[in-house]
C-alpha cells in the first residue's frame, strides 16, 4: 500500500473519466493502466484514466465520478492504492455529536466550537465532517454531514458512510439507549472504525484496575455502593473519604467526607452554587441525612480513600492530564491543566469556584527544585494507566482525560478516568499551544485508524 497527497480538482465532463498528472500515476502504479476504481468512504466506482501533463500530484474528477461516489469538494487530500487498479481517496472522516434540531449555526450546542476547530483543521488533509444519529440513512448507507465551509459557516452535503468516526455524543444516558446502541453495532459490522465508544463508568474503571498489578497502586481504595458499615471502616481507617455518584460529572452530588476524633462528623458538598459545611455528633446521623436527601440513587455511589493532597494557600491542587493516542497508535500527555480548589470546595472543578494554573506553577511552589522531576514521573504514571485501561476496555479509545492528584510525599493518585474529557484547561493562556496539539492527534489518530497513516520519514 502506498499513500500519496495530492490535489484533487473538478473538471465538468460528464462521463466517468479521470485526469492525473504524470508523477501521481506512478505513485499509484497507474502506468499504462486504461482504468480504475475509486473509492470514498463506502462507496467504490469505475473510471477511465488518462494521463496529463502536469507537474506535481493532480487529480481531475470529471463530474460522473465525482457525483457517483460523493466527492464532497476540491482540495488537498491523501491517495491510497490499494489492489490492483483501485484507488481510496480521503481519509471521510465523521465526528459524531448531537444538539438542538432547530440551530444550523449552532448545531452541535456547546461543542460547535470545538467542532468547527476540528473540521478547520482537519480540511486541511481529509474530507471531515460532523453529523448527528439522525443523519443517517442506513438504507442507503449515506451521511447527510455537516461540513465547514470558507466562510466558517456549515453546509450540509450527503456523502457516504465515513472510514472512521470519532465519538463526541454529549449525553451519558443517550448513550445506554438502544438507538444509540444499535448505531454503534452498525458502524463495527460494517469494519467502521469507532472510537470513544462511550463515557466511562466510574466503578467499571476502578474495578479493571484493582485487578491490575502495574497500575493498583495508584488508585486509592475504593468500593462501590458501600454499606453504611463499610463507610465507617473506611472513614475509620483514612479519616477522609470521598463519597460521589458513579456516573456524575463536573463534581455534581461528591460529599467529602471526614472525621475527627472528639469533634464528630463533617460533610461538605455543593448547594445550589455554593459550597456547605455540615457538622454531625454520630455516624448514624450522617448516613441518615445522606439517605434523606438521596435515598434509592445512594445505591449507585462510589466511596474513596481522600487523599491530602498538595497545597497552594491551604486549597488542594488535583490535575486534569489529557491523553490521545497519537498517529502511530501510542499513547502521549498532549496538555495538563493545574486545579486548585476554591475556599472551602469539595471539588477543583472550575464551575465550583477553582481556578487553572499551569502543572510548572503548581508543582513548583510545592515541590521547589524537584518539580521537573515530579512532573516527569507522573506523565510517565498517566501513560502507564492509559495503557492498562485501553488494554482491559474491549472497544478502541483514543482520548482521555484523567483527574490526578499528588500528595505531599510525591505518590500519584489517579481519582477519575473520562473517555470524553471537557476542555477547559485549554482556556488557560498558557495552554492554547496543547489545544491546538490535542486537535492534531484526533486527526492523526482518525488517519491512523482509517489506515491512511503517513510513511515514518
Amino acid at each position: 500500500m502506498s499513500l500519496t497527497f495530492c490535489n484533487v480538482h473538478f473538471t465538468q465532463q460528464p462521463q466517468r473519466v479521470v485526469y492525473v498528472s504524470g508523477s501521481l500515476m506512478k505513485n499509484l502504479k497507474l502506468s499504462g493502466k486504461k482504468s480504475v476504481h475509486l473509492r470514498l468512504g463506502q462507496e467504490r466506482i469505475p473510471a477511465a484514466v488518462k494521463p496529463i501533463h502536469k507537474p506535481g500530484n493532480h487529480l481531475y474528477l470529471a463530474t460522473g465520478v465525482r457525483k457517483g461516489i460523493k466527492i464532497p469538494k476540491s482540495g488537498g487530500v491523501f491517495l491510497r492504492s490499494l489492489q490492483e487498479g483501485e484507488v481510496q481517496i480521503g481519509p471521510l472522516i465523521g465526528v459524531l455529536s448531537d444538539g438542538p434540531t432547530n440551530s444550523s449555526d449552532n448545531p452541535f450546542g456547546s461543542r460547535t466550537s470545538f467542532i468547527k476547530q476540528l473540521l478547520k483543521q482537519g480540511s486541511k488533509q481529509s474530507y471531515i465532517f460532523a453529523f448527528t444519529p439522525r443523519d443517517i440513512n442506513w438504507e442507503q448507507e449515506t451521511v447527510n454531514g455537516y461540513f465547514l465551509g470558507e466562510s466558517g459557516r456549515f453546509h450540509r452535503k450527503k456523502v457516504s458512510l465515513p472510514d472512521v468516526v470519532y465519538n463526541r455524543l454529549p449525553s451519558r444516558r443517550a448513550e445506554t439507549t438502544t438507538p444509540i446502541n444499535q448505531l454503534r453495532e452498525r458502524f463495527i459490522r460494517r469494519k467502521i472504525p469507532f472510537f470513544n465508544w462511550s463515557f466511562f463508568n466510574k466503578s467499571d474503571i476502578y474495578r479493571l484496575l484493582e485487578r491490575d498489578s502495574s497500575v493498583n497502586r495508584y488508585v486509592p481504595e475504593s468500593i462501590m455502593n458501600p454499606t453504611p458499615e463499610q463507610i465507617k471502616d473506611l472513614l475509620d481507617r483514612h479519616s477522609l473519604i470521598y463519597y460521589k455518584p458513579n456516573n456524575g460529572s463536573l463534581g455534581n452530588g461528591i460529599y467529602r467526607l471526614s472525621y475527627i476524633p472528639k469533634n464528630g462528623y463533617y460533610a461538605r458538598y455543593r448547594k445550589t452554587g455554593s459550597n456547605a459545611l455540615l457538622r454531625f455528633s454520630s455516624f448514624g446521623s450522617l448516613i441518615r441525612t445522606l439517605q434523606a436527601r438521596h435515598g434509592r440513587q445512594l445505591r449507585s455511589y462510589v466511596a474513596q480513600q481522600g487523599i491530602r493532597l498538595i497545597e497552594i494557600d491551604g486549597c488542594p491542587i488535583d490535575f486534569r492530564f489529557h491523553m490521545h493516542k497519537n498517529g502511530r497508535n501510542n499513547w502521549v500527555v498532549v496538555g495538563i491543566g493545574a486545579k486548585k480548589a476554591g475556599k472551602g470546595s469539595v471539588t477543583t472543578h472550575l464551575k465550583n469556584g477553582g481556578s487553572l494554573l499551569t502543572p510548572e506553577q503548581a508543582l513548583s511552589r510545592a515541590f521547589g527544585a524537584r518539580a521537573d522531576e515530579v512532573l516527569r514521573h507522573a506523565k510517565s504514571v498517566a501513560i502507564t494507566l492509559a495503557e492498562a485501561i485501553e488494554y482491559h476496555h474491549q472497544h478502541l479509545i483514543g482520548e482521555i482525560g484523567f483527574d490526578i492528584g499528588i500528595d505531599k510525599d510525591e505518590k500519584i493518585w489517579m481519582f477519575e478516568a473520562n473517555a470524553k474529557p471537557g476542555r477547559s484547561i485549554f482556556q488557560h493562556p498558557s495552554l492554547k499551544a496543547e489545544g491546538k496539539a490535542s486537535i492534531e492527534h484526533i486527526l492523526e489518530h482518525c488517519l491512523y485508524l482509517s489506515k491512511f497513516r503517513r510513511r515514518e520519514g
